[in-house]
């Protein structure tokens, strides 16, 4: 009789080596998949609202800005939509968006502001630029008063110069990794009153630097307390007094400016 490995035994072996095989297989598949999934899944979703019948510097600086989020959302997973539609600005329509921004203007009817301010009492988020936090006697918009910190607009100067800027304290995830100062491309700076500063709820981040004053051609502020941007801590918000440019200028031509764009974004879009 001839002595040999039971051939039922070499099946049952068999059988098994290649079932852990599989499952091992299976196993790398589903991770790698899921690896998949998550770096494609966008982080959060934007929806940038702008208009093209504004003063030129305005609409010049909304495209700047449009290029600049594109190219960020790309390099950083997240959706960047953009709408000259302000009807959009409703509870359906932004629903899908974690955040908003208002590049060159601000909601005109009584519907569209009754749907921001819900959309940020319920946790949305927001980064208004320049002309977006403007009011004053005419706009009626006590509780955009309020949301700004108290800010109401007081005046300006003209036409818009470069300044020197102070990152007040980098603790914030927005200003961390700014210079303590540096020179901001050429903007029309705006002078609040009373001062958002003054307000327990408002953290400045970026301050216009004294050195500046006085400031201003043709219409010239001498002096003031005059924050550049800060956010209500009360909300998920940041103002920039940043996006008017002069002669063509870009307002998106600085690096710790675009840093500053840049962070401020991705820290409201990450928030949860």
């Amino acid at each position: 009789m001839t002595h040999g490995t039971v051939p039922g035994k070499i099946n049952r072996r068999n059988y098994l080596t290649t079932g852990i095989r599989a499952l091992f297989a299976v196993a790398l598949l589903l991770l790698f998949w899921d690896g998949a999934v998550a770096a494609n899944y966008p982080g959060f979703k934007v929806l940038a609202f702008y208009s093209t019948d504004v003063e030129p510097d305005h609409v010049r600086t909304a495209n700047d800005a449009l290029a600049f989020y594109r190219d960020l959302a790309a390099k950083n997973n997240f959706v960047f939509d953009a709408t000259t539609d302000w009807a959009k600005l409703n509870e359906k329509d932004l629903k899908p968006y974690q955040l908003i921004l208002w590049l060159n203007n601000f909601p005109q009817t009584p519907e569209q502001r009754a749907a921001f301010e819900k959309y940020m009492e319920h946790g949305g988020g927001w980064i208004g630029f320049h002309v977006a936090g403007y009011n004053d006697e005419t706009t009626k918009w006590p509780w955009f008063v309020d949301f700004m910190g108290g800010a109401v607009f007081y005046t300006n100067n003209w036409p818009p110069l470069p300044a020197k800027l102070v990152v007040d304290g980098r603790t914030s995830p927005v200003t961390m990794n700014l210079p303590a100062t540096f020179m901001s491309p050429a903007n029309e700076w705006y002078l609040w009153k009373p001062s958002p500063r003054l307000n327990k709820d408002v953290q400045v981040l970026v301050t216009l630097d004294p050195s500046n004053y006085p400031i201003g051609i043709k219409d010239v502020i001498p002096s003031g307390d005059l924050p550049v941007v800060w956010t209500n801590k009360k909300y998920r918000m940041i103002y920039m007094n940043m996006g008017h440019g002069a002669n063509g200028e870009k307002i998106y031509s600085d690096p710790a400016q675009n840093m500053l764009f840049a962070n401020a974004i991705l820290w409201l879009g990450n928030q949860k």
